[in-house]
């Protein structure tokens, strides 16, 4: 059984401990995403500069991003980034109707951040061959043609944290255990049960 380590700041790779030492210093703490990313320098440096790409430069609100973080984190039934997303998105204030919506699955009351949503959704779910009436009334809500590949950098994004999750069994930091962050993917409900 393959198993991957989750690097400290100690341990890491030596090509990875810089990136590492950077991104506990913005943190306060070592995330373990990016100490399992550490195996590879370049998923590390690829994650994190992406992350960092759309928090200080998109034209999408802070509440914006997180809605399309989370939408995607839902999708690929990542529980890491799902817990980790509902602490970021009341970080920026996010109403938390849309909190509870994004992570049970139902409509967001506010229509705009809905349609953000099934954009999001639907980019992942058909690999971008969304159709032009989906992207269509994603600008009809208010959204512009630069926004439609800032939403493909947040796939790209959560493709790396998501995926690397179920790859190597990613343990939850201590924080998630507050029970209303975590969150159990709908595949895993019957086994928490």
């Amino acid at each position: 059984m393959t198993t991957f380590t989750s690097y400290t700041l100690d341990n890491a790779p030596a090509a990875s401990r810089a990136k590492l030492a950077e991104v506990a210093q913005a943190w306060g703490f070592l995330p373990k995403l990016h100490g399992n990313l550490a195996e590879s320098p370049l998923a590390l440096n690829a994650y994190d500069t992406l992350f960092g790409l759309v928090a200080s430069q998109s034209t999408l609100t802070p509440i914006e991003q997180q809605v399309a973080y989370q939408a995607i984190n839902v999708l690929h039934a990542c529980e890491y980034c799902t817990a980790g997303h509902t602490y970021l998105s009341r970080a920026v204030k996010m109403d938390e109707a849309a909190i509870a919506a994004l992570r049970n699955g139902t409509p967001i009351p506010d229509a705009r951040l809905q349609a953000l949503r099934v954009f999001a959704e639907t980019v992942v779910r058909e690999r971008g061959l969304v159709g032009e009436a989906t992207t269509d009334a994603f600008i009809a809500a208010g959204f512009n043609n630069a926004q439609v590949l800032e939403v493909v950098t947040i796939a790209a994004t959560k493709t790396i944290s998501n995926y690397t999750n179920h790859l190597t069994k990613t343990p939850k930091e201590a924080f998630m255990a507050d029970p209303t962050l975590g969150w159990v993917a709908p595949r895993n409900r019957a086994k928490a049960a």
